[in-house]
C-alpha cells in the first residue's frame, strides 16, 4: 500500500470525528501516514482536532497529525483532500433559512433560495481551493461534502482541472433502507438524478424488479428535513422511489408551513447540537465519536467518503453513486451536466454507467429545470452576474416568480454582502 496524506478542510466541523472513524475502520486497506486538519477557526480546530488525535493515537496510528489554519500547508502534497466547509458559518445558514420565509418561500440550506445563496457564497471559495490543489497537489483527489454539493461539483468539474468526487450520504442511507426492507444486501439498482433531487427507478433481486413492493419506506428520512410521508398515489404517479429531499418539491406548501410554524430553524437546532458536541469533544477522556453526533445528521457520511477512496486507491472496480459529469450516461442531459448516478470507481477514476430507464418524463422535466437553475447559479457566482442570478431563481421550481425572486435575492444579497461580488448586490 502507498503511504498517504489526507487533508481535511473545515476540520473544525463537528462532523470530523465521523470521518476519522472511517479512516480507522479502513486502516487495513488505506495506509494514511499523515493527517493535516485545517480550519479558519483555531479554537474549534484545536478542540475537534484534539479529539481526532485521541481517536487516531488510541487505535493503530503512529504517524503525524498537523492542525493548521493555512490552506496551502494542508493541501500541499496531499493524496486525498476532504472538503466540508461552510462559508459564513452557521449564522449564514440560519439567514438562508429565515429570509426566504419572509417572502413566502421555503428556507433550506441546499435547495430553493437558501441553497442558492449558499452556492453564491461557496462556489468562489471552492474554486480558489481548486486552483490551489492544481498547483500544490495536482494528482490529489478532492472528496467534497461541502453544500450545496451538486452545484459545487457543477462549478468545479466545469471550471477547474481538479480530480473531484461529489459526495452525499443520501443514497447510502437509501441503499441501507432497501437492504433492511428486503432483508438482504445483494441486489442491483438503478438511480438517477441530481444531488438532493434523485430517484431509485429499479431494485432487482434474483432477476426481478421489486421496486413496487418497497413503497415509501425506502425514502430515507433524514434528521435535517421536516418529517413527511410520501403518499402511495404520489409514488405511483412518478413512478420511482424519491430521495427524501424531493418532499420540498412534492409538498412545498406543507413543508413551508412546517418551517413557518417551527420554533427554531434546523440551523438554530444544529447550533445547540454543535455547542453540546463541542463541550463533549473537550473531554480529554473521550477517544471516539459520541453517540450524540448522530443527532447532527450526516448518517453514514464517512462510509460514503472512505469507501470511494478505498475503491480509487485499491482499484476495486466498485459501483458507487457519486456526482459526475454525465458524458452520455443520461441521454436527455448534456455531457457536461454534473449528475448523481451509479458509477464504476477504480484507480483510473470515476466512470458513469449508462442509465437504461430514462423514459420517465416527470424525472426528465424536473431534472432539466433544476439543472438549468444550477447552470445559471454557477454563472452568477463565477461572473458576478446579477441577471444570471435572477434567471436562476425564476427558473427554480420552488420559486418561479420574478417579483418574489427579486425581493428575496435583494434581501439575501444585502445580508450576505461581505461574501458577494459587487455585481450581485442591489
Amino acid at each position: 500500500m502507498r503511504k498517504l496524506k489526507a487533508a481535511v478542510i473545515g476540520a473544525g466541523s463537528t462532523y470530523t470525528p465521523e470521518l476519522i472513524r472511517g479512516f480507522i475502520d479502513k486502516r487495513s486497506s488505506l495506509d494514511f501516514q499523515s493527517f493535516c486538519l485545517m480550519d479558519i477557526d483555531r479554537e474549534k480546530l484545536d478542540i475537534v482536532g484534539g479529539l481526532a488525535k485521541r481517536m487516531l493515537y488510541s487505535n493503530w496510528f503512529k504517524g503525524e497529525v498537523v492542525l493548521t489554519c493555512d490552506l496551502d500547508e494542508a493541501i500541499k502534497n496531499a493524496d486525498y483532500i476532504f472538503a466540508q466547509i461552510r462559508v459564513g458559518c452557521m449564522q449564514a445558514r440560519i439567514r438562508d433559512e429565515k429570509i426566504p420565509l419572509k417572502h413566502g418561500l421555503l428556507g433550506q440550506e441546499t435547495t430553493g433560495a437558501g441553497g442558492f445563496m449558499n452556492a453564491l457564497r461557496t462556489i468562489p471559495v471552492m474554486l480558489d481551493m481548486a486552483r490551489r490543489i492544481e498547483k500544490l497537489a495536482p494528482d490529489a483527489w478532492l472528496i467534497n461534502f461541502t453544500n450545496p454539493s451538486g452545484i459545487v461539483a457543477e462549478a468545479l468539474m466545469n471550471h477547474s482541472k481538479v480530480k473531484m468526487v461529489g459526495l452525499c450520504n443520501c443514497f447510502v442511507n437509501m441503499k441501507a433502507g432497501i437492504a433492511e426492507n428486503i432483508g438482504r444486501e445483494d441486489f442491483d439498482y438503478e438511480y438517477i438524478g441530481l444531488n438532493h433531487l434523485s430517484w431509485i427507478t429499479s431494485v432487482t433481486v434474483d432477476g426481478e424488479n421489486v421496486l413496487e413492493k418497497l413503497g415509501k419506506s425506502v425514502g430515507a428520512k433524514l434528521k435535517n428535513i421536516p418529517d413527511v410521508d410520501y403518499d402511495d398515489e404520489l409514488l405511483a404517479a412518478v413512478p420511482a422511489v424519491p430521495s427524501y429531499y424531493l418532499s420540498y418539491f412534492y409538498m412545498r406548501d406543507q413543508q413551508l408551513q412546517k418551517c413557518l410554524k417551527a420554533e427554531k430553524t434546523r440551523g438554530e437546532i444544529c447550533v445547540g447540537i454543535e455547542d453540546a458536541l463541542i463541550e463533549k469533544y473537550r473531554n480529554p477522556d473521550l477517544k471516539d465519536k459520541p453517540k450524540e453526533l448522530e443527532e447532527r445528521g450526516g448518517s453514514l457520511y464517512s462510509a460514503a467518503a472512505i469507501t470511494v477512496v478505498d475503491a480509487i486507491e485499491n482499484d476495486k472496480n466498485e459501483y458507487h453513486v457519486v456526482g459526475v459529469r454525465n458524458n452520455g450516461a443520461i441521454p436527455f442531459m448534456a455531457d457536461d451536466d454534473v449528475v448523481e448516478i451509479k458509477c464504476i470507481v477504480n484507480r483510473s477514476g470515476i466512470t458513469p454507467v449508462a442509465v437504461k430507464n430514462t423514459q420517465n418524463h416527470f424525472i426528465k422535466g424536473l431534472m432539466q429545470a433544476v439543472k438549468a437553475y444550477e447552470k445559471l447559479t454557477v454563472a452568477a457566482a463565477v461572473n458576478g452576474s446579477r441577471k444570471d442570478a435572477l434567471a436562476a431563481l425564476m427558473i427554480h421550481p420552488l420559486i418561479g416568480d420574478f417579483q418574489k425572486a427579486k425581493a428575496v435575492f435583494d434581501d439575501m444579497a444585502r445580508a450576505n454582502a461581505e461574501f458577494l461580488p459587487k455585481g450581485l448586490l442591489p
